[in-house]
Formats: structure tokens, sequence, C-alpha cells
């Protein structure tokens, strides 16, 4: 069974002037601004979303799942797991590049070690689904365990 998502942009003007909006199917985005200012200036995000945001959400809410499952797979059940992913772009080259991303995770789970907090988390990252499309971008991470 093939599992699909869809998302749809559109954009009007130019790419310097123009702006567009995004949408989900499940229309947890409707019809959210996105320009080049939300993309390249607006860094406090209160204009718009950009595509590199959206990445970062897809990929810390895949990895904070495969997570969870990780956990309970081993019969244990986390009271709270936080993930914040940091994508980073940079001017190269062959233009703008993701050139990394960061997820920095911390877990709450009551009966482990923190040191099996870091293996379930490394798993996770490994076996996401996101973290496996993003293969071609260098991802790290850092794990927190209280």
């Amino acid at each position: 069974m093939a599992l699909k998502r869809t998302a749809t942009a559109v954009w009007h003007g130019t790419g310097p002037k123009g702006n567009g909006t995004i949408s989900t199917l499940s229309g947890a985005f409707k019809d959210q601004p996105y320009s080049v200012n939300t993309r390249f200036q607006s860094e406090d995000g209160k204009a718009g979303t950009n595509p590199e945001e959206l990445i970062g959400a897809a990929h810390a809410a895949c990895f904070t799942m495969a997570l969870a499952f990780q956990i309970t797979n081993a019969n244990h059940e986390p009271t709270e797991l936080r993930t914040v992913a940091t994508v980073s772009m940079e001017k190269q080259d062959p233009g703008w590049t993701i050139t990394s991303i960061h997820l920095d995770v911390e877990g709450k789970v009551p009966g482990i070690t923190a040191e099996q907090f870091q293996q379930f988390a490394d798993t996770a990252k490994k076996g996401c689904p996101v973290s496996r499309a993003l293969s071609a971008t260098p991802i790290t991470m850092s794990a927190k365990f209280s």
C-alpha cells in the first residue's frame, strides 16, 4: 500500500517581487503566504513561511514520531519528546543550497538511561522516512535526556 500526501504551491509574479501561497491537503496549511522576503529576509517568521521551515517541520515531526515508536517498541512510555530541526542554507556556486539539518531533541522517558535514549534517537534519525529522503544533506543530532 502506497501512501500519498499532497501540498500545493501557487506563485504570482516575478521571482524577486512575486509572492505565493502554500496549502496542504489536510488543511493544516491553507493559503500560507511565502515570498522572497519570507524566505531570505524575515527571520522572525511573521511575514509567512518558506520551504526550508516546512522541511524542518516535516523532519522534526517525522523524527519525533519515529523516536516515540523506538521507545514504545522497547516497552517504555515517553512522557515528552521535543525536537527542534534547524535547516541551514547557504549561497554556494550552484545557488542557494541546504547545507545541513540539525535535530535537537529533548526527552523525558521514565525507566531508561541517557545512553538508551541516545541509542533510540540515533536509530530514529537513521530510520525516519524524512531523514532517509534528505540523506544527501548532512544531518546531525544532539539528544538531551532528563
